[in-house]
């Protein structure tokens, strides 16, 4: 019920990791689509960029001012910098507070004065700003960093690599929240290198009790998780693309008119080799480069066709070597017969 400095640089993450969520699955999935001139009807989700430059802009985000204010001179506190939150947020659609309440005409005794509320993709959080000032503050002294960076544990020294004296800077020690900031953005570059696999947990009630599943609790998770948004995206567009070459690789034997070679373009031999397995055309969608699948089930039936024409082609392999093997066998046996003939009747 109470947030502080500490939910704050929570949710920001939070914030990150639904927006590389959102682009890796939402908006590349639908822009892929575009790009291979795909016919497709484009669903609506949240993009919560707004939200990321919000709080992590360099010039105006609400991190950057709170360091602007812990690194003023002069009297700081809160108040001033909810002040400046203020000036600056007064009309953004994601931030409020009791001031911008009033210039709103907005009545909300939920909010106090030393509070501002900011609208997350996942609801409404609302934050105290008591203390933010002194947390953001770095004050480990260089000193004590230097003496943990010369101990001889490893793990000590990689936690203060600031102690090194050859790293030593006469600027200002950097503060909770850059130092957070500059985490985030570290791991925001692995992860965008990745190719990652999303496994969503659901926590099912409050009791922790088997078989129990409190729908109000549930829905709001499938909601904040951006669920709704990425199945309505799966569900009207395709289960499967590949690009020409690799797919008419892996299933030209299913026709005779692309085995064992095909001579024209990818894209050709795949919609000759799909007109012949008779597919429903709502299910194919042919891109620029790729070919679209929308059902799992048409993918699993060519999955059953090729096993089913690999075993068939093996078995031709077999036939084939067994029917050499008896020919080449029958025909040396004749040969040596014919030798051992001529040598007898030479003999007699």
């Amino acid at each position: 019920q109470d947030n502080s400095f500490e939910q704050f640089i929570i949710n920001y993450c939070n914030e990150k990791l639904q927006q590389i969520f959102i682009l890796m699955t939402l908006k590349e999935e639908q822009e892929e689509y575009v790009r291979e001139g795909i016919q497709w009807t484009s669903v609506e989700f949240f993009d919560n960029s707004i939200i990321c430059n919000l709080i992590e802009n360099s010039k105006s985000g609400i991190l950057a001012m709170l360091d602007e204010e812990c690194l003023r001179p002069g009297v700081v506190n809160e108040d001033t910098f909810l002040t400046k939150l203020n000036q600056l947020f007064a009309t953004h659609k994601h931030y409020e507070s009791k001031e911008t309440q009033n210039a709103r005409h907005v009545m909300d005794a939920s909010l106090l004065p030393q509070c501002f509320r900011i609208h997350h993709y996942a609801g409404k959080v609302t934050y105290n700003v008591t203390g933010f000032i002194e947390k953001n503050n770095d004050l480990l002294f260089r000193d004590l960093s230097q003496a943990m960076w010369a101990a001889r544990h490893t793990l000590l020294r990689s936690l203060f690599p600031e102690g090194d004296p050859q790293k030593v800077s006469l600027k200002l020690p950097p503060t909770a929240g850059f130092q957070f900031k500059a985490s985030v953005a570290t791991l925001m570059k692995n992860l965008y290198s990745k190719n990652p696999n999303y496994i969503r947990c659901i926590k099912p009630n409050e009791t922790k009790t088997a078989m129990l599943f409190t729908p109000e609790l549930v829905l709001a998770q499938i909601r904040y998780l951006g669920l709704m948004e990425n199945v309505r995206v799966r569900r009207a567009g395709y289960a499967f693309r590949q690009l020409y070459g690799a797919f008419l690789e892996r299933y030209k034997m299913l026709s005779p008119q692309t085995w064992p070679r095909w001579t024209g373009s990818d894209r050709k031999g795949a919609e000759v080799l799909l007109a012949e397995l008779a597919f429903p055309p709502e299910e194919l969608a042919f891109g620029h480069t790729k070919i679209f699948i929308r059902s799992p089930r048409t993918l699993f039936e060519l999955e059953r066709r090729r096993q089913e024409r690999v075993a068939e082609l093996a078995t031709l392999i077999q036939k084939t070597f067994r029917g050499w093997r008896c020919r080449t066998r029958y025909q040396l046996m004749r040969k040596s017969q014919i030798i051992i003939s001529a040598w007898f009747r030479g003999h007699m």
